[in-house]
């Protein structure tokens, strides 16, 4: 169908019509705009909160990457960065594929269907012109017919009245002849000229207004082609981004079945093993040899003197480890394996010493490689320039050459000296084949040992029994000797003596101590200290500062220096 022929009457209609389809174009166009917008702002919130969970610039970050479930997280965290990004191509494409075309052709399509209109107007108004003239020209004739009829019946009045003159007849003759021409010639006129508007008024209706319609439908069908070219577009934009989607997705799913829980138990194994072997049985020591003596008066007053002095001196060891230490002890031990020590990393454990010490060579032997490709370079182009003088001094190579072999020396004297550390820690760890007669010799004499070992030995410092040896020999496990003994003294109950112990010798403290715990006494390094009971094995030692500050440290952390009578005793 036809507009020109179908609608040849509905020119304001159509007007309306099309003045609405731009409009819809327009509402259309903003609609994607919105779209693209929250495209964008989508892409920046994902890309914030990757950043905000992205693993920070700090060792914390080099342990996490250890684990597989953490770089699990750290390749979704890339591949949500990436799946950000396409919804910012998203974006881009909504802008430049439909908002721009759509704004141009807005305009394209304003300025046609104004032309169009203004064609359509031109030619209604010159139609109606027509009619106007037509119908002046009708009423003309009109006018002019009545005038010729008047004059005429006048002459005939006139020649029929016999009082009349012959001059006035004759007057009266000619203007009825007059007016008869002038009636004659608003007929031909208005005749010729109804020819031409029926003429023009075909035209009109048969040709310019349906070209013009045509036009204007030819307008709307193609602004309806657009839409929906847009409108695929608009789905078109999603679809070319779903392969990359797809491939992020299935890099999230692909770092999730990458974890492995085995591997992860494996590596906090690596992490925190100290080396050390569990603590042997507790030995049983027999407090029944004194029930056998003669009981004398004089020998009497003397057993009680033994006892009192051997049950002072061989008070039950408590356990070191009680609910209300935990959480101190566990920081300080973190703190002193992760904080910085000294070079040769003395303060740690002997597994996890073995581990930096062994990551520390392999760092200089990278840098020693570097070193030696920078030579290996700089002698390639010192025997280009010897072979081409014109291109470079030689001797301008050697400063640089020089100084790269002493770095090399320094290099290689750092790996040197961190080897020796090395090869002395893993003499001094014990082998598979040790724990396993160690830990056979254990369950052998587990047995009897723990059928002798008294009510006292289980005893805790607040004076209950406790059963967490577990939880006492894990603790020991990542505790180093040379760092924080494996077991600690009865603090409470040796402080609780009014003796005064007497000065056995003097201590320089190495490194500072801060003696969170009960019983311990914190010291600065390069203290001196008065010791006034040495290491029983347990790996502390007493000191004294003053009259009223004494108190344990750790043997590892001190240089002790023991009086000649207290050595021999």
């Amino acid at each position: 169908m036809s507009w020109g022929t179908e609608l040849w009457d509905q020119f304001d209609n159509l007007e309306k019509h099309t003045q609405w389809g731009i409009e819809f174009v327009e509402k259309y166009n903003k609609f994607v705009k919105e779209r693209s917008e929250i495209e964008v702002n989508y892409a920046k919130q994902i890309r914030n909160l990757s950043k905000k969970y992205q693993p920070k610039k700090n060792s914390r970050e080099e342990e996490e990457s250890k684990y597989t479930f953490c770089r699990a997280f750290f390749t979704t965290l890339n591949e949500l960065n990436d799946y950000a990004g396409q919804h910012e191509v998203i974006a881009e494409n909504l802008t430049s594929q439909i908002i721009s075309e759509l704004t141009r052709y807005l305009q394209e399509l304003k300025a046609e269907r104004k032309s169009h209109f203004h064609d359509g107007r031109k030619a209604q108004q010159y139609i109606e012109s027509s009619w106007k003239q037509l119908e002046s020209c009708k009423r003309r004739f009109e006018r002019d017919c009545k005038e010729a009829d008047r004059a005429q019946q006048y002459f005939e009045k006139m020649d029929a009245d016999i009082n009349v003159t012959k001059a006035d007849v004759e007057k009266a003759r000619q203007q009825a002849q007059m007016r008869h021409q002038m009636a004659t010639d608003s007929k031909n006129e208005y005749s010729s000229y109804l020819q031409k508007f029926n003429q023009e008024q075909n035209d009109h209706y048969y040709t310019i207004i349906p070209n013009i319609f045509q036009k204007l439908q030819d307008m709307e069908e193609k602004r309806i082609e657009r839409i929906g070219v847009c409108m695929k577009t608009f789905a078109e934009v999603d679809r070319q981004v779903l392969p990359i989607v797809g491939k992020c997705l299935d890099g999230m799913t692909t770092a999730a079945e990458s974890i492995e829980p085995k591997t992860d138990s494996k590596q906090v194994v690596e992490a925190y093993k100290s080396g050390f072997e569990p603590p042997g049985d507790v030995e049983f020591e027999d407090y029944s040899q004194a029930m056998k003596r003669t009981v004398s008066e004089n020998s009497l007053s003397n057993s009680k003197e033994g006892k009192e002095k051997s049950s002072s001196k061989s008070k039950p060891k408590l356990w070191p480890f009680i609910k209300k230490n935990k959480i101190t002890l566990n920081s300080h031990v973190r703190s002193l394996i992760e904080g910085s020590g000294p070079e040769d990393f003395s303060h740690l454990p002997p597994e996890q010493r073995r581990k930096k010490l062994q990551g520390k060579i392999d760092d200089l032997n990278k840098d020693i490689h570097k070193e030696m490709d920078q030579r290996d370079a700089l002698t390639k182009m010192k025997d280009v320039y010897v072979k081409n003088p014109q291109m470079g001094d030689p001797a301008s190579v050697d400063p640089r050459l020089a100084e790269i072999g002493q770095n090399i020396e320094k290099l290689q004297a750092e790996v040197q000296k961190f080897e020796g550390w090395l090869a002395e820690v893993e003499e001094k760890m014990p082998s598979k084949s040790d724990s396993n007669r160690r830990s056979g010799f254990y369950e052998a004499q587990s047995n009897t040992a723990v059928s002798n070992n008294c009510a006292q030995d289980r005893e805790s410092p607040d004076g209950s029994y406790t059963e967490e040896q577990n939880s006492e020999t894990q603790v020991k496990a990542i505790i180093n000797p040379n760092t924080i003994p494996s077991t600690m003294p009865d603090f409470d109950e040796e402080f609780d003596d009014d003796d005064t112990l007497p000065t056995i010798g003097t201590c320089k403290a190495l490194y500072p101590f801060e003696g969170h715990n009960e019983g311990t006494i914190a010291v600065a390094e390069g203290e001196l200290l008065y010791v006034i009971e040495e290491d029983k094995g347990d790996g502390w030692t007493r000191v004294r500062r003053n009259e009223e500050e004494e108190g344990y440290v750790p043997t590892s952390y001190i240089e002790v220096n023991l009086e000649p009578n207290a050595k021999d005793s």
